[in-house]
């Protein structure tokens, strides 16, 4: 944010390659929203005030507002205006709004909640998974595995088989319902994977546990597969507790 003299002003980062200006908008406000400099109930600038503080098209402003309503982050209502949403209503699990929470620095309470998800789902997933996987499932998960193993946590490469390699997971519970939360869970081991390593390398190589849950879903063994997902997940918040305290 930027406080000139009529209040306080948002800066318009540069649109990125393949990014729409509403977009770029919608991202901007999103994670000032996120990270508390607008809060809930507050009622933002107008339509032309605001379009004329970006420099953007009055149409380029509803477009990004629709969409950070579609994501539960504002609402706007005749002759008051769009104010932003109580937390309540805030869709925490749109992979958009994971990353605009991560581009600030996410509360600790916030890490923490994301990783009792992750307790709570994919064990869960992991012990279906070991009953109903197929060969191409078991194919997948070791693709993955391999390229994480190749590539490491810290590249891009690296993140994206990890991502990869839960889908698979999540896959091979062939449950519709559960799979739909697959690039929610994915966006939150993406982002807590980098969040760990904003401050210095991972701790250790977290390939040992990866293997030891494709084996036991490769094994159909449903209780092993559960007690495996849980331990990878524990060690991995061990890991961003220790990135917390640094």
């Amino acid at each position: 944010m930027e406080r000139g003299g009529g209040g306080e002003r948002v800066g318009l980062p540069p649109a990125t390659a393949g990014q729409r200006i509403h977009g770029s908008v919608a991202r901007t406000l999103g994670i000032a929203i996120l990270a508390g400099r607008h809060a809930p109930g507050e009622v933002l600038p107008g339509e032309i005030e605001f379009s004329e503080q970006l420099g953007i098209s009055r149409t380029a402003y509803r477009e990004a507002m629709r969409i950070l309503s579609a994501k539960g982050l504002v609402e706007s209502k005749p002759k008051t205006g769009t104010r932003v949403s109580a937390r309540s209503r805030w869709n925490l699990l749109d992979p958009d709004v994971l990353a605009w929470a991560f581009e600030s620095e996410p509360s600790e309470s916030f890490i923490r909640d994301l990783f009792e998800l992750r307790q709570i789902v994919e064990p869960a997933a992991a012990a279906l998974a070991a009953e109903r996987r197929t060969e191409d499932d078991l194919a997948r998960m070791g693709r993955a595995l391999d390229d994480m193993a190749r590539h490491g946590l810290a590249t891009p490469e690296g993140r994206a088989a990890d991502r990869a390699f839960h889908h698979a997971v999540l896959e091979a519970t062939r449950n519709a319902p559960l799979l739909s939360l697959s690039s929610s869970i994915a966006a939150a081991v993406s982002w807590t994977t980098l969040y760990k390593q904003r401050r210095r390398a991972l701790p250790r190589n977290p390939m040992p546990e990866h293997r030891a849950l494709h084996a036991a879903i490769a094994g159909g063994d449903p209780g092993e597969a559960r007690e495996a997902m849980s331990e990878l997940i524990r060690l991995a918040l061990a890991d961003t507790e220790m990135s917390m305290k640094a």
